[in-house]
């Protein structure tokens, strides 16, 4: 960078009075030959204030450059060699004019070059670096300038040291600057990691090869140029040597694993090639080597689910097993239970195929056919190794299944995986493997079955208004909500960090079936999956969908995610039950409006809960609510507290008083607990209604902020006056804590702890 152009932006940002002249000069001095990057690496001034100063001081336009659709004639006039080498990208032209989005001023010599080489005046706009680099990619492709500088045979200018080219681990960011095979697989490599890819797909055909990638789950095609199918047979050959595979093997498929690194992360890349007629299909599967291990409540498990959870795997012995096809998250909740239950008194030992992250603390064996180490084998000899906690990385066959359940039998605790559709299907595929049904029973504390959905994009969420009514009502019928219009479901509108696809991340949900001796008796029997399924619910277990449609209505991810991986739930826990059950009898079923069980908790494994107690008849307006209030989970108090609430959600017809949705009103409680309040106020809320709620325990303590649902609405006599029961939606668990606290302590003082 000329001295000429820093002083025109040292000047500039004193002119915009961003910097006094002695700083920017004593910055200046410390920067060297780059200021700009000085300032940014430093975190001294923002991009944006930086290009705002150029723009006013040299009379340019800051443009943003995502915003922007671009001619692909513009790109067709303009050699991509001069867009990566002079770090611009073409906007438009008119006439002898090319418009150019550059992040810095280009120096004059620059200038002419660009005049000389493509015949066009060019003139300049300013836009961010990254939105720059970003739209190259885009409208050129990812990689296209190494291809053109190897089909244009250029000389490298950077050579590897020795040390370099020795090295086990590959720095794929440091050899960027090589125009070779090597550099372009890095890239490949690169892009996909910082896209949160977990796989890479290779796939050839007649005419063209196809690179994708896996991103939450969805396979996204690479934005590669077409010429990458002249360099198909390097590009898998680098990859080969950099899984110690064998290039000239072509017929065979072929499994490897390599190392590589980034500035921030190592990833373990596990390599599979397949023959095809059209060449070679290769996946790269990227791992990262260091990695943050989820907590159970980051699963998405929900605080029911997890409360159950950690009762399992406390245990001292039996199977835990989750459920769930390939690529559903089944290693990762294993993983996150071992760390829950890792500690230096317990020895833990792992057999998997293949280890997927280092847990420290935990001995993991790595299955390897070539020596007829199998799960197995590895599994007689870890009994010897006196360990407390076994995890198998899937149970496939029948000796494996057999071993695994007799250790579970003498007194070891035993997580493993196993395919199946959902948690009840556990029990018939081990039937189906040979076990005998009594082992099964006697062994076997819990299947967890699992599935991925992906997460609405935070940044383009908005809520969906032409979802279907079917859909609505389904929702509806499982949450036990009155009325269909109460769903509120959300959509990813698309935008650039979401990559339009309109979700970034992914969440899992889960139905749990605890073992219990009406389950384990059944089992006996040799049921089939759904059978066990009706008792499990009847047992207070939620179905994967029903699990699902609690993401919907949160807001996290779409029906269609949900109805992607799940089944449509049949409503029987109401007939099953209320056809056997006492409550029911001299009842006509007319006078009857809702029939539905409502577990109080749900039941402790091996324990037969006395169905009676478990089902309520409940008014329909009642069941809308869920009638989570009555639950009384929590300990409650009589407070006047301060309170302030706003509609976020309701009808103003029914509520006349509240016709403006979303004015603050003041209120105070009559009663409140961790679990919801009673709140008094001369409005009239339906019941359903959403609000938005804080509350003030003390006048010390800052508010307490969350959502609310009415589940009852009461008017006291004939003064204008209602209590308005709510339960809370979604307030963390350090407030709930704080509020339990509270109500612990004013019990106290009036001596009804």
């Amino acid at each position: 960078m000329t001295k000429q152009i820093e002083k025109i932006l040292s000047e500039a940002l004193v002119k915009a009075g961003f910097f006094s002249e002695a700083e920017i000069n004593k910055v200046s001095s410390q920067a060297g030959d780059n200021l700009r990057s000085y300032l940014l690496k430093n975190n001294l001034i923002l991009e944006e204030k930086i290009l705002k100063a150029l723009g006013a001081w040299l009379n340019i336009e800051v443009i943003d450059l995502k915003a922007l659709t671009i001619d692909k004639k513009v790109i067709e006039r303009v050699p991509v060699r001069f867009t990566w080498y002079y770090k611009f990208m073409p906007v438009k032209i008119e006439q002898k004019i090319l418009t150019l989005a550059v992040f810095y001023p280009l120096e004059v010599r620059a200038q002419d070059e660009i005049r000389v080489h493509l015949g066009f005046e060019p003139k300049f706009v300013l836009a961010k670096e990254h939105e720059v680099v970003e739209t190259i990619k885009k409208y050129y492709g990812l990689a296209a300038d190494t291809i053109d500088r190897i089909l244009t045979k250029e000389p490298i200018r950077k050579t590897a040291s020795f040390s370099e080219r020795d090295s086990q681990v590959e720095d794929i960011e440091g050899t960027l600057e090589d125009p070779s095979v090597t550099k372009l697989v890095n890239q490949i490599i690169l892009e996909a990691y910082q896209k949160r890819a977990t796989d890479i797909h290779i796939e050839p055909y007649r005419n063209k090869v196809r690179f994708r990638y896996r991103i939450d789950g969805v396979l996204i095609d690479a934005n590669l140029p077409e010429e990458i199918k002249h360099f198909l047979q390097p590009v898998l050959s680098r990859i080969k040597i950099m899984a110690n595979l064998s290039i000239v093997e072509k017929r065979l498929p072929q499994d490897g694993s390599a190392v590589v690194k980034t500035k921030d992360q190592t990833l373990d890349l596990r390599v599979s090639t397949i023959p095809t007629p059209n060449g070679e299909s290769l996946v790269i599967r990227i791992l990262p080597a260091q990695v943050i291990l989820f907590s159970l409540e980051r699963l998405g498990l929900g605080e029911e689910n997890v409360k159950i959870l950690r009762t399992l795997i406390q245990k001292p012995h039996g199977i835990i097993l989750v459920t769930g096809p390939t690529g559903s998250g089944k290693t990762t909740t294993l993983y996150a239970c071992l760390n829950e239950i890792n500690s230096p008194v317990r020895k833990i030992i792992t057999i998997e195929d293949p280890i997927e992250y280092e847990l420290e603390g935990v001995t993991q064996i790595q299955v390897n056919r070539k020596v007829e180490l199998d799960f197995a084998t590895g599994l007689r000899s870890i009994l010897r190794h006196d360990p407390d906690v076994i995890m198998v990385g899937e149970v496939r066959d029948l000796e494996t299944a057999e071993i695994a359940i007799r250790t579970a039998l003498t007194g070891h605790l035993v997580f493993s995986t196993l395919h199946t559709n959902d948690a009840a299907s556990g029990v018939t595929r081990l039937v189906d493997m040979g076990i005998e049904p009594y082992l099964v029973a006697s062994s076997v504390e819990a299947f967890v079955a699992q599935r991925l959905v992906r997460i609405i994009c935070p940044h383009c969420k908005e809520e969906d208004l032409n979802s279907l009514d079917e859909v609505r009502s389904e929702i509806a019928q499982a949450l036990n909500m009155a009325d269909p219009k109460d769903v509120k479901i959300y959509r990813g509108k698309g935008c650039d960090r979401c990559n339009q696809t309109g979700f970034y991340g992914r969440t899992a949900i889960h139905e749990i079936l605890v073992m219990n001796d009406v389950i384990r008796t059944a089992i006996l029997e040799k049921p089939r999956a759904d059978y066990v399924q009706k008792i499990a619910c009847q047992y207070g277990m939620n179905t994967l969908r029903h699990s699902g449609w609690r993401k919907v209505l949160a807001g996290l991810t779409t029906p269609a995610e949900v109805m992607n991986v799940t089944t449509k739930d049949e409503y029987f826990k109401d007939e099953m039950v209320a056809a056997t059950s006492p409550v029911m009898a001299g009842r006509s079923a007319g006078s009857l409006t809702t029939v539905s069980i409502v577990p109080a908790s749900v039941p402790a494994v091996g324990s037969v809960p006395d169905l009676s107690d478990r089902l309520r008849v409940i008014p329909k307006e009642t069941l809308s609510a869920k009638n989570e209030f009555d639950l009384r989970i929590h300990k409650r108090v009589d407070a006047r507290l301060d309170l302030y609430y706003k509609i976020l959600h309701g009808d103003p017809q029914q509520n006349p008083a509240l016709a403006v949705v979303g004015m603050e009103h003041a209120a105070v409680t009559s009663n409140v607990s961790a679990g919801g309040l009673v709140l008094v106020t001369n409005h009239f809320i339906q019941m359903g209604t959403i609000l938005e709620i804080g509350l003030r325990l003390n006048t010390s303590d800052p508010v307490i902020r969350c959502l609310g649902r009415v589940c009852r609405t009461e008017e006291q006599g004939n003064v204008n006056l209602f209590h308005i029961a709510l339960y809370y939606l979604d307030m963390s668990s350090a407030d709930r804590a704080k509020i339990n606290q509270f109500v612990k302590e004013k019990l106290k003082e009036k001596g009804e702890a």
